[in-house]
């Protein structure tokens, strides 16, 4: 596999709402990688490590949803604002249909667009982060530590935070601490955190939701149209396996892989048996 590089990859594209920033690499059918949410996030952290093989057969475009510090900010808050920019994207570039793959908020980014865009993704990959509660109290660890450090953002509270995503300690390494830490504190992201992971943030989140008559996303995955795979980490401490209950038995066209010893990071964390099972489903005519 060819190593890839930041800048040779990266790419820009204008929007009435600001630049989209991606990462392309590769040939083949397109396929979109949608990263989660959390301090210091970006597409290229999620997925860099992956894009080698997946290039091999596809032409990877990695998103860079706006109020993450790369892309511009579309100001309210990211995670509604990600549907959108998801939606700009592809037509900008002209995708009639393409496959997805998304990391916990963006797995439920790609199933949102497939709701409401039945037809457009062929195949779609989740890691985490979709679903319910079933069995587990919500919010997760994960997501108590990742309030906390928006609250109070110290050294310590992010690596707490980053220990919580995974199962084997020795994935937080001194880089990947200090790649977080500057983009997670500077004061831009930090702002845009807020606005998504605060504690009043969330208050008003699930006020929202119970004065609203709309249904959740979870009661809705009767209606995704895409053949889906739905990967988790058996250990994960942000969306515990439970979750994968709800989309495993609505989605009407959906398989459950479940990875051992790993965390809320599948594509890093289980890296060799994530790509041999992702890389299967997608090439599977």
């Amino acid at each position: 596999m060819t190593d890839v590089d930041y800048d040779a990859t990266l790419r820009e594209l204008q929007t009435p709402q600001g630049v989209l920033r991606y990462h392309e690499y590769g040939d083949g059918p397109p396929l979109v990688l949608l990263h989660g949410s959390g301090p210091g996030v970006t597409g290229w952290r999620n997925y860099r490590g992956n894009l080698g093989l997946l290039g091999e057969h596809f032409r990877c475009l990695v998103l860079e949803f706006p109020g993450f510090g790369v892309s511009d900010d579309w100001g309210g808050h990211p995670m509604v604002t990600a549907g959108g920019a998801l939606g700009a994207f592809v037509d900008a570039l002209g995708l009639d249909t393409f496959d997805v793959v998304g990391n916990s908020m963006g797995g439920g980014v790609g199933i949102g667009y497939d709701i409401a865009n039945p037809g457009r993704i062929r195949r779609l990959v989740t890691i985490g982060g979709i679903g319910r509660n079933i069995f587990s109290p919500g919010p997760g660890e994960g997501i108590k530590l990742l309030q906390e450090f928006t609250e109070n953002p110290t050294r310590e509270g992010l690596i707490q935070w980053l220990h919580s995503m995974v199962y084997d300690p020795a994935v937080v390494t001194d880089q990947l601490i200090e790649e977080r830490w500057a983009l997670a504190t500077e004061p831009g992201t930090l702002e845009s955190a807020r606005r998504m992971y605060s504690k009043a943030a969330f208050a008003a989140m699930i006020q929202a939701m119970n004065a609203s008559d709309a249904p959740p996303q979870w009661a809705m995955m009767h209606k995704v149209s895409a053949k889906t795979l739905l990967t988790w980490g058996r250990d994960d401490r942000v969306s515990p396996l439970d979750m994968a209950l709800v989309p495993m038995r609505t989605i009407p066209d959906a398989e459950l892989h479940v990875f051992p010893n790993c965390g809320h990071w599948a594509m890093i964390e289980a890296k060799a048996a994530f790509e041999r099972t992702v890389m299967g489903f997608l090439l599977e005519s």
